[in-house]
């Protein structure tokens, strides 16, 4: 563990982090190195499901580290951001479902890393925002990539351009979180979904999730014809026939 990120089983095969650099969880060195580390331990226990929270209340985190971008050139600014980027990707890329539990505010860097998350519980409470253009930046970790994907183009120019914080009953309605829960309760409805995602096949899951990219990233007939050789490999290679047999057996499957 880091000073600033801690990490807790919560479950069979399910991990918590918990972001807290007061006082916003800005995402400078300490916390970058934090996610690595906490990255770094999920790969070694071949966890399933990451749990992503902040112990703050009023903040899940407020963005790129500000005080160290004013005092750094531009290579230095460079560095910066590949080291923020790096460790946003590294979520996004990694080989488990990752659930951003967020309450208090997400914003700029803090809702990219929020968006590289698999999916997004929300409390009541919450807002979210990229507001870089206050700053006379954009968003440089893939949000003006991510955020399109998942709200619209027109929609993501009126966040980004206008710098407004969304609130969480906004953000739940243009898909930008995925579920909605009382003020305080995201992280227990995170680690409750978790549990649900946790207990089945992980290489079905993960099929889940390239097939879903693939429908952004490939044209329709080449995404048609990667499904089927995704659903093939399930069949030859993965846990489907445990399913098929579990299903007829009348029993739970007994997936690895």
């Amino acid at each position: 563990m880091t000073d600033v990120v801690t990490w807790e089983d919560a479950a069979d095969g399910v991990l918590v982090a918990t972001m807290d650099r007061r006082p916003a969880n800005a995402l400078g060195p300490p916390i970058i190195d934090g996610l690595n580390a906490v990255l770094d331990e999920a790969e070694r226990r071949g966890t399933r499901v990451l749990v992503l929270t902040s112990a703050i209340p009023a903040f899940f985190a407020a963005g790129a580290d500000i005080k160290h971008m004013g005092t750094v050139d531009a290579e230095s600014f460079t560095a910066y951001g590949d080291r923020l980027r790096g460790a946003v990707e590294r979520l996004a890329a990694a080989e488990l479902v990752s659930i951003a539990a967020v309450e208090g505010v997400a914003l700029g860097g803090g809702l990219e890393l929020a968006m590289a998350c698999t999916m997004r519980v929300s409390g009541a409470d919450a807002k979210y925002g990229l507001p870089e253009v206050k700053l006379g930046l954009i968003p440089g970790a893939a949000g003006t990539q991510r955020l399109p994907r998942l709200v619209g183009r027109g929609r993501a120019i009126d966040i980004m351009a206008t710098a407004r914080q969304v609130p969480a009953d906004e953000a739940k309605a243009i898909g930008l979180v995925d579920r909605l829960v009382e003020a305080g309760e995201a992280r227990d409805a995170g680690l409750e979904l978790a549990g649900q995602l946790s207990s089945l096949s992980r290489p079905a899951l993960a099929a889940v999730l390239r097939t879903v990219d693939a429908a952004f990233d490939l044209p329709f007939a080449e995404g048609k014809r990667y499904e089927v050789e995704q659903i093939q490999e399930l069949f030859e290679h993965g846990e489907a026939r445990e399913g098929i047999t579990a299903f007829l057996e009348k029993r739970a499957p007994k997936f690895a």
